[in-house]
Formats: C-alpha cells, structure tokens, sequence
C-alpha cells in the first residue's frame, strides 16, 4: 500500500490593504459639500442673471444707443447723455433727490435708533411692541402712499381735520411747493423704519450687560452711557445702516409717483421718477437708461469711499 505524502499547502501572500488617507477624505468630503451647495445655489443664481445682471447690462448697452421696443437699435454714441444733461428737469430731479436723502438721514435716521433704544428698555409688552412698529413694513408700498394721500389731503384729510380740532392753522402738506418734499420724507420714514428698528434692537441686546454696569459704577448718567458704550458696541450696526438707508432714499420713487406725481411744480420730482418719465412717458429708453447708469455710477463711488472712509476710520481706532 502506498502512502500518500501530504505537501503543506503553499503559504498565501496577504497583501495588507492601504487604509483610505484621512487628508483625501476629507478634501473629497470638502468638494462633495462644496458641489452640493453651489447646485442649491445655481436656482438663485440663474434669477439674479436673467432678471438682475442681465438688465443692468443690457441699460448700460442702451445708454449709447437710440433704442425704441419693437425696432433694431441705432447706436448713437454719447449723444442720450448729452440730451438729459441739458434737460430743465435734470437740475431739479437732483436737487430732489439730494435734499430728501438729507432730509431722510436728519429725520428718518436718528428716530428708528431712538425707539429701538426705548424698546430695549421696555419690561413689559416687548412682542406687542415690536409688532406695532413693524407693521407698516408689511404693508404694501401702494397702499401705505395711497393711505398718506388722503391723510393729507387739504379738505377732508386727517391731518388738517386734526389741526382745526385744535384751531390750529392748517396746511397745504404733498400739496405745497415748500411742504410736499417734507411731507414725503415723513411718509418714508414711518414706511420703511421698522426692520431698522428691528436691527438696531438686535444689535443693542447683543452688548454685554458688564458693560453698563460698570459705567453706571463710574457715576456715568443715561446719555453718557449711550455715547460711551452703546454707539461705539453699534458702530458698525450704525454705519451699514447708514449707507443702505442713503442708497435707498437716492432712488425714491413709490411716493412721489403715488402722493404727488412729481409735482407741484416739480418739487418732488426725482431722479427715479425722472426716469420713468423718459421710459414710459416720453419712449425715451436711450433716455431713461443714460440717467440710470449716471445714478449707478454716483451711487457706486459713493459706496466706496464711503467703505474706505469707514474701514480707515476703524484701522485708526
């Protein structure tokens, strides 16, 4: 019989497998995250191109052309320019524009901090509070100019029915020369003040209490305590804000459009205003695009310097 030797099987190589790098982990985790945001991102995007820079391309473009819809443009140069240069109404849509922006910022900037302040002291009622000053935000723009028009109607409008239960003296308010550009300015103030006061509420609850404390131990009184520590804890709060609330008020339009219609005699006339007028009055869209882009590039030097103003100031403080 014969024996069968067994052979040991042979030994078997085991490759020992390579552990997935940490680092290419986390970069192919990073692009991952990266594509997924920028895909969220591509439905806002593509709304901003087609319905924001596209158009702002396209005024510029048409700013040096003689454009009617309808008909092939005809390119013309500096020639629309020169044309709402040397229109009357030019002058005084500047000057309107330029005194209710200075009119809003001595009126319309200091109250929404003023009553953020007096909410931020408030005990009782907060919520309550801040809903009643927000509420003229969610009001439709048309509809709060609409509700202001008949307040001040000279007849029989609420603010001079007021005045003559008073005996006092009443006014001609959208409807005088020397009063209707006030009279707007009031109107966008209480319209569009309520998210700044919101802001401002935010920004002062986020002060440390420590702060106030310590200033009420160094004798400081209520006014030295706002322009000690709560204007210089909101600086930058206030700064930003400031800047949004001129470029806003620089391109007023649903007042005087709905109050006035840019009148009496073109007190209230505007730069906006002014370009509706060459756009769906006159047919003038050369027009209308020429003042935009003038507008445009006013309130983009303004924009920065006054950044650089600002982030001097900050470096040297």
């Amino acid at each position: 019989m014969t024996k069968t030797v067994e052979r040991p099987a042979a030994a078997v190589r085991v490759r020992p497998v390579k552990a997935p790098s940490p680092a290419g982990d986390r970069r192919r985790r990073r692009l991952t995250d990266q594509l997924r945001a920028y895909g969220f991102l591509l439905g806002g995007l593509v709304c901003f191109a087609l319905f924001s820079w596209y158009p702002a391309i396209r005024a510029v473009v048409i700013a040096f052309q003689k454009y009617t819809p309808g008909s092939d443009p005809e390119w013309v140069g500096t020639a629309n320019f020169t044309r709402v240069l040397n229109d009357p109404e030019f002058g005084a849509a500047w000057r309107n524009t330029l005194t209710f922006t200075l009119l809003a910022l001595l009126i319309g900037f200091a109250i929404p901090f003023v009553l953020a302040l007096v909410l931020n002291e408030l005990r009782h009622a907060k919520a309550f509070f801040r809903v009643v000053v927000y509420l003229p935000v969610m009001i439709p723009p048309v509809v709060s100019a609409l509700l202001w028009k008949w307040f001040y109607d000279p007849g029989a409008g609420l603010a001079n029915e007021a005045l003559r239960f008073l005996h006092l003296p009443t006014s001609n308010w959208s409807n005088g020369a020397d009063t209707a550009l006030v009279s707007l300015v009031v109107v966008a103030t209480w319209a569009n003040m309520g998210g700044t006061v919101l802001i401002y509420l935010a920004a002062l609850q986020s002060i440390p209490g420590e702060l106030y404390e310590a200033a009420e131990l160094d004798g400081a009184n209520l006014l030295q305590r706002i322009r000690h520590v709560t204007v210089p804890q909101t600086r930058f709060v206030i700064l930003m804000l400031m800047l949004l609330q001129i470029i806003a008020t620089m391109q007023v339009f649903t007042e005087p459009f709905v109050i006035t219609g840019g009148g009496p005699e073109n007190a209230t006339v505007t730069v906006l205003y002014l370009i509706y007028k060459y756009a769906f009055l006159y047919n003038d869209f050369g027009g209308a695009c020429a003042l935009s882009v003038m507008l445009l590039a006013l309130l983009g030097l303004f924009s920065a310097g006054y950044l650089r103003l600002t982030r001097s100031g900050e470096e040297a403080a």
